[in-house]
């Protein structure tokens, strides 16, 4: 079902699976990653409601996607902050929905970075799996003006006077960083699977944020696989096992 989700302000364009059941049921946030490659913003997440469809076929669960700012059809343009933003209203966009009990949170890339984010600060997150995440932003810090200039030509920021204060928007590149708040999880449970063939995100990322969480963790990494795992039937399959350890927690 398509929803629209409001986040500071903006529109946000969503879809929510919702399983038929009397009895309250544990719900699922589901994020897609940074765009890649020209135009890219503009099909950002083409893929997430069938995946959410077959998580919630399979499990039971309800589970919410959407398109944070900057991609598909939602408004505003895209910063580390207001995608943080954006997945927190997605949370209460959930969590306000009858007959859900509970949130965790699943994504890809730089969605499921931002998830180990939202989870170190936010007690309501119950738990967090993460497909090919970042342990940090810090080559996109590197050279912000850089960044920016692909941010606009994948169509991630449209507006030309976006961002208002480019040192605050390049600043939050150096400070947002999963290493630092993945820690703060547990004993909630978290799930990181990446591929041992990623070009995008090494698999040294995955250690480092496996280390960094300590024994909480369940890490898995895959054998001939490459970034993008959501099509990886061994990825969703780990997903799927993880839902259901959880649903009685």
């Amino acid at each position: 079902m398509q929803c629209v989700i409001e986040s500071g302000g903006l529109r946000l364009s969503g879809f929510l699976v919702r399983p038929d059941s009397a009895a309250p049921v544990p719900g699922l946030v589901l994020c897609h990653g940074f765009p890649a490659g020209p135009g890219g913003a503009a099909t950002s997440g083409q893929t997430y409601p069938q995946l959410a469809e077959r998580l919630s076929a399979d499990t039971g669960w309800a589970v919410l996607t959407f398109n944070f700012r900057g991609t598909g059809a939602s408004e505003g343009d895209f910063s580390l902050a207001g995608w943080l933003d954006d997945l927190r209203a997605a949370i209460d966009h959930l969590l306000g929905t009858d007959g859900i009990f509970g949130v965790w949170l699943a994504g890809a890339g730089t969605g499921g970075s931002l998830a180990l984010c939202e989870a170190g600060e936010d007690e309501r997150v119950r738990g967090v799996a993460t497909l090919s995440a970042r342990a940090d932003f810090g080559d996109w810090a590197l050279d912000p003006a850089r960044f920016l200039q692909h941010a606009r030509a994948i169509g991630v920021i449209d507006d030309r006077a976006f961002p208002a204060d480019f040192d605050a928007w390049a600043r939050e590149l150096r400070e947002i960083r999963p290493t630092a708040l993945i820690a703060k999880i547990p004993p909630r449970p978290i799930l990181i699977v990446h591929g041992a063939d990623d070009d995008d995100v090494p698999v040294d990322d995955a250690r480092v944020l496996a280390d960094a969480a300590g024994d909480a963790v369940e890490l898995r990494v895959l054998s001939e696989a490459g970034h993008r795992l959501r099509h990886d039937p061994r990825a969703v399959a780990l997903i799927l096992g993880w839902m259901e350890r959880q649903a009685g927690s």
